[in-house]
């Protein structure tokens, strides 16, 4: 049967490896349109949630879950084997860093030699992990080969990045654009059809090489571009007399030649704070150092020790010292309304603070009900006006949009604010102080 008729007749059957937050919406979004799903996983308590139909991923619908699985349209296995069942194969699998800064592409290869054991002829494999350029030609297709089949002839390799952006509801899986490029123009035309069935809008390039370098492209632009005005908070925060909120909302106005990026206590997540080093280790390759890069990572990754500085000082302000102070962190995760606790900076704040002596250290976050930093485990305390009170100082290191700010800085003695979430608040104004704003208390500016 052909790959076109497979489609039209709902029998081309999706495996998914790795059921995170890429994997598992995919998985859901193919179900849904009717395509029986296979899900695989090395972590048997996912498997077995999802056989259940118990969702783990903020961004999937628990309703949808639940149906998929009960229709039989979605199950989950640790048996790769069952690869040799599926028609087309999407690698969703993790790609971190060492702690040298060094690419990790452990899971990649490992997902890509399961494949090999199991790889059947016409079977179609996109690679969704964010890596560096050529490892879907250099590291996926020399694993895939070692069976004797040709890629473009036998079995067709393409690299499609994924574009979650956890906590997001505008654009997610559905419609969200997607970039294609095949190893051969045969590998790129059955990938972009198997793609269309969940995701209409595919662009598509000349090269595997090419989608790589797009995925790296727009995290770096973020990464660069964040850099700038985290660096900028800080010599505002020096200065003393200048806001960088209010500076950042000003040049917003103009309609043209400025888009707005906003300074914070650190990057978190996968791709922004992970990919620069991505790229700069494969320059290196090629005798090639990307400075600029580099440089911008550099700051992005100062920012937690900033905040601890800025910590220490309002602390000693206030006659309080670091090593007895008790400290209360809202939000654990590393971003706004997401579970999702990978590099977070509110942790490695945290981290820096127990090196430093703090033994008082206490967090709420009513996404991450629990977490370990440095060995200690924490669990989230209940948000109340006697904890407020208690704490010698809160960090608002993750602005959830749950938290009321007018609350917390009422009964609060000191409020070190890292993302603007207290911009609106009227009151009390005194013990704010904001990452970025120097000696600014109130930059609150009514209508003339």
């Amino acid at each position: 049967m052909t790959l076109e008729k497979k489609i039209a007749d709902k029998t081309l059957t999706v495996g998914i490896i790795g059921l995170g937050y890429v994997g598992l919406p995919l998985a859901v979004e193919y179900a849904k349109r009717g395509f029986p799903v296979i899900g695989f996983d090395v972590d048997q308590e996912r498997v077995d949630k999802i056989n259940k139909g118990k969702n783990y991923i903020l961004d999937v619908d628990d309703k949808e879950l639940r149906k998929v699985v009960k229709e039989k349209l979605l199950r989950a296995t640790a048996d790769f084997s069952e690869l040799k069942k599926t028609d087309a194969i999407f690698i969703c699998v993790p790609t971190p860093f060492s702690s040298t800064k060094d690419p990790d592409i452990s899971y990649i290869v490992a997902a890509s030699e399961s494949i090999r054991d199991h790889l059947q002829k016409g079977q179609i494999i996109i690679l969704k992990s964010t890596t560096f350029p050529e490892t879907t030609s250099k590291v996926v297709r020399p694993i895939l080969e070692e069976t004797g089949m040709k890629v473009g002839e036998d079995f067709y390799l393409s690299f499609s990045p994924e574009r979650i952006d956890p906590g997001r509801k505008d654009f997610t899986t559905h419609n969200t654009p997607v970039v294609l490029g095949g190893v051969t123009r045969e590998c790129t035309r059955r990938s972009k059809l198997v793609i269309e069935q969940v995701t209409p809008q595919v662009h598509v390039v000349s090269s595997p090489e090419a989608a790589e370098m797009t995925k790296l492209l727009e995290n770096i632009f973020r990464s660069v571009n964040i850099a700038l005005v985290n660096e900028l908070a800080t010599l505002c925060d020096r200065m003393g007399n200048i806001d960088i909120w209010e500076v950042i909302d000003a040049a917003a106005t103009k309609p043209f030649g400025f888009m707005p990026f906003y300074p914070g206590p650190g990057i978190g997540g996968h791709c922004i704070l992970v990919d620069p080093y991505y790229l700069s280790w494969k320059a290196r390759e090629y005798d090639f150092h990307t400075n600029f890069i580099e440089l911008a990572a550099e700051t992005n990754e100062n920012m937690p020790y900033y905040v601890y500085g800025l910590i220490v000082r309002a602390l000693s302000e206030h006659g309080v010292p670091l090593t007895t102070a008790k400290v209360l962190f809202l939000g654990a995760a590393f971003k706004k309304n997401v579970d999702d606790i990978r590099n977070s900076p509110a942790i490695k704040i945290m981290e820096i603070m127990l090196r430093k002596g703090s033994t008082n250290l206490i967090y709420n976050d009513p996404f991450v009900p629990e977490l370990e930093v440095n060995g200690t485990h924490f669990r989230s305390q209940e948000l109340t006006p006697e904890l407020l009170r208690l704490v010698d100082c809160v960090v608002i290191a993750t602005d959830h949009s749950c938290y009321d700010y007018d609350y917390i800085v009422e009964h609060a003695r000191l409020v070190i604010d890292t993302r603007n979430a207290t911009k609106n608040v009227r009151n009390h104004r005194e013990k704010i102080v904001r990452l970025g704003s120097g000696n600014v208390i109130d930059n609150i500016v009514d209508p003339i």
